[in-house]
């Protein structure tokens, strides 16, 4: 490994200076040699410095170390979580009917599909009125109060999928800034609205601490029946019924799932109900996709292997410290965040599994912002500044805003024309600019494409980006499903 890794390095100065343009140049079918496809969902990477010989290598890379047999492992339900542990089965939330996973003899996607059915019971229940506020009404909002990620999925979710939301519209507390809940509860009426409290032990501060504030609306308006207004998202069922809680509308899940993992199962909750149970089993659907691809598609076709490697080569071997999300959808204004926890919690780590020292740099700094508002921000330094910045675009061909055709066209318009300004700069210009108006280009971007922002394909996109996190830490030797280092600040 240690070979290939410097083969790599070599690699990567020799063609530092090299300009991504003629890689077009030289080869007519680029576009379609260095980028993917599957159900709908296009990687484009062929905006990257990355030649056909240094995409072997990377793939080599991985072949070395044993990328494919730790994924296997994962899947199966091993203990890959080796610091605590546990098996690490978040992609069992979405369960494959053909591929059963069994832990300690038990196939586990079997109560995986029982909580997800009590899920859609409670859902549809809220959503068509047969389980009522306790005045007999139906409820028209739910806040769901958590934190990292009992919060950063549906949340993100909600927004995303915000024109599949029905009659109950969702909202969500998590900062114990006592401000957020109240800018929050403000112009909601108690007499509507279920509360959710997500923690997993039913000890996180910042939630119970929003909880115990909520509990306190709830019971000015409603008094003792403040309980028919409460749900929770915990496996401390002795907790959650001395809070108040019925049994029957606490929903837990096992520590084989992390908390920046969590959002296909019962911390996907408040989203369920907010788009209901048919548009989360296509959410669900979409990941399944993406979990297909991963374990079946050959190297040249496996979009999360090569996103991965599209990662390792800017980090590890270009030497670009962090990667910039730029989704030119309005409403995946949060999937930076969300991304931000999943892979600097996963792969902000520095020792291996076997508790040496790591001998490279390990997680990148995530950071992001919808696109076009950062044109007209941050990207003078994507642009002219001394760090380059890879970037991830996210463009969808079609809105769900049919009057609004010609916003989007201009939308795509500005995505597509950002990625090939970074790479072409003004170098081709004659006579060239001055040196203040000079775009040096070679910038590298991915461009991940798809037809409309869809629970589907919301799935797919969670789900690429979680098992590309997988492979850069599979390759780095680390454990991407412990999190000690947020224990440290609450000690």
């Amino acid at each position: 490994m240690q070979d290939i890794w410097n083969d790599l390095q070599a690699k990567a100065e020799a063609v530092s200076a090299r300009p991504i343009i003629s890689l077009f140049d030289d080869n007519a079918q680029r576009f379609s040699q260095f980028s993917a496809a599957h159900d709908g969902l296009l990687v484009d990477f062929s905006k990257t410095n990355i030649d056909a010989d240094t995409l072997s290598s990377l793939q080599a890379l991985a072949v070395a170390a044993r990328v494919a047999e730790q994924r296997d492992a994962m899947f199966s339900g091993e203990a890959i979580n080796v610091t605590e542990g546990r098996s690490v089965l978040h992609t069992a939330l979405r369960p494959d009917p053909d591929r059963p996973v069994m832990v300690e003899g038990e196939d586990v996607t079997v109560e995986v599909r029982n909580s997800l059915a009590r899920m859609e019971d409670f859902a549809n229940g809220l959503r068509d009125g047969s389980i009522a506020a306790a005045d007999g009404e139906a409820f028209t909002d739910v806040v769901n109060i958590g934190i990292g990620g009992s919060d950063l999925g549906p949340a993100m979710a909600s927004l995303a999928l915000s024109p599949f939301i029905g009659p109950i519209k969702p909202h969500f507390v998590s900062n114990i800034d006592g401000a957020h809940i109240a800018d929050t509860l403000a112009d909601l009426d108690p007499s509507r609205t279920l509360v959710i409290i997500a923690s997993k032990t039913f000890t996180t501060i910042e939630t119970l601490t929003n909880a115990d504030t909520a509990v306190a609306w709830l019971k000015e308006e409603l008094g003792e029946a403040f309980g028919q207004h409460l749900a929770a998202v915990s496996s401390a069922e002795e907790k959650t019924s001395a809070y108040g809680i019925a049994n029957d509308r606490v929903f837990g899940f096992e520590d084989w799932v992390g908390g920046r993992y969590s959002m296909w199962g019962p911390v996907g909750l408040s989203l369920m109900i907010a788009i209901g149970p048919d548009n989360f089993a296509d959410f669900l659907s979409g990941a399944q996709s993406i979990d297909k691809n991963f374990l079946e598609a050959a190297p040249e076709a496996n979009l999360p292997l090569l996103f991965a490697l599209v990662g390792l080569w800017h980090n590890n071997f270009c030497g670009y410290e962090t990667r910039a999300v730029l989704p030119y959808d309005q409403r995946l204004a949060l999937l930076p965040a969300y991304l931000q926890q999943l892979d600097m919690e996963s792969n902000g780590k520095h020792t291996t599994k076997d508790g040496k020292a790591v001998a490279s740099m390990t997680g990148p700094i995530v950071w992001g912002e919808p696109g076009t508002n950062g044109q007209h921000a941050f990207y003078q330094l994507l642009h002219q500044g001394t760090r380059i910045v890879p970037a991830e675009f996210l463009i969808a061909a079609e809105s769900h805003e049919p009057g609004l055709k010609h916003q989007h066209d201009i939308l795509k318009a500005n995505c597509l024309a950002q990625s090939e300004a970074l790479m072409v700069g003004t170098q081709k210009e004659n006579p060239q600019p001055s040196p203040e108006r000079r775009f040096d280009g070679n910038r590298p971007s991915v461009t991940i494409a798809y037809q409309q922002l869809t629970p589907f394909v919301l799935g797919q996109l969670v789900a690429l980006y979680e098992h590309r996190v997988f492979v850069e830490g599979a390759v780095w030797g680390i454990n991407s499903f412990d999190h000690f280092g947020v224990e440290l600040g609450k000690k």
